[in-house]
């Protein structure tokens, strides 16, 4: 396979990705081309936000072809185009073959939650002082265990236990599900909006030979000793009374996906139904609980 790589400013990224495409382009990516130095910019979006761009002030765009006659056919009829303007060729390269399923699974290596729970893919034997562990693979759902949002619920899952009746809302793979099944939730509710999400928490609790029911939003009934909800902070203020509803009096509601410098808006959003605070933090993520 050949590489052709490009740069370009931001506002003629969609129309160069749309023109790579239709010279069918295997795949076409977009980075910064100034990441990890003092101008790389932070591009993310939330639900109920604005879009984010469409790429950065410097942009990289990377077209994958499957012969060298293409990718030298796609070079020359892009510099032909009026919107080409502003950007350059920066080469062609042949890609080594390689063990494309090999090196995807050595990207991911056994997490560690606490010293004895880990997060392993079936590709690796766990740790030897792993004395609780969720076996998962990358997939199509979020949650492998490697975003801190993950692996702060699940020390919070390890640390207070699980007992009683638990909701997972918005499951994507099942992982926190199957983590407080583990750590001794009599009954376990997962739900998300995502179909692929659901059959996804079905096969991975399977595999973790672990019992509960995943469904679609409606699935989530009545009320529950322990709330989960990983997801962003704009939704998670959007939910907040519905989340609030579903977590019994002595319960807990547990928070995540959430920035930092989003703490306030969270507790103001859930100061009628309850009092929020910061209960752990990484890389500039944190969690935050309630005891209701």
């Amino acid at each position: 396979m050949f590489e052709l790589r490009l740069m370009c400013p931001e506002d003629r990224v969609e129309n160069l990705s749309d023109a790579l495409d239709a010279l069918d382009a295997l795949s076409v990516s977009v980075e910064d081309a100034d990441a990890q130095t003092d101008a790389e910019q932070a591009l993310f979006g939330e639900p109920g936000m604005p879009p984010p761009k469409d790429g950065w002030q410097r942009s990289r765009v990377i077209a994958l072809f499957a012969e060298r006659t293409q990718a030298d056919e796609a070079c020359a009829l892009l510099q032909a185009q009026d919107f080409f303007e502003g950007c350059q060729v920066l080469g062609i390269d042949a890609l080594e073959d390689q063990d494309w399923v090999r090196l995807t699974q050595s990207q991911f290596a056994p997490v560690e939650i606490t010293p004895e729970f880990w997060i392993v893919p079936t590709w690796h034997e766990p740790p030897a002082q792993a004395k609780e562990v969720i076996r998962l693979d990358p997939g199509l759902a979020f949650g492998t265990g490697t975003h801190p949002t993950t692996r702060m619920c699940l020390r919070w899952i390890a640390g207070h236990g699980a007992t009683g009746r638990v909701l997972d809302y918005g499951c994507g793979s099942g992982i926190l599900a199957i983590g407080a099944a583990k750590f001794g939730a009599t009954e376990v509710i997962a739900v998300d909006i995502d179909q692929a999400a659901v059959d996804s928490t079905v096969l991975n609790a399977q595999a973790n030979q672990v019992e509960l029911s995943a469904g679609l939003p409606e699935a989530a009934q009545g009320e529950f000793d322990v709330v989960l909800a990983n997801i962003l902070a704009t939704p998670l203020k959007v939910l907040a009374p519905l989340l609030r509803a579903h977590v019994k009096t002595g319960g807990h509601l547990v928070l995540a996906g959430i920035l930092e410098r989003q703490a306030d808006e969270l507790k103001a959003a859930y100061a009628p139904y309850c009092t929020l605070s910061v209960s752990d933090t990484e890389d500039g993520w944190i969690l935050m609980t309630a005891a209701v």
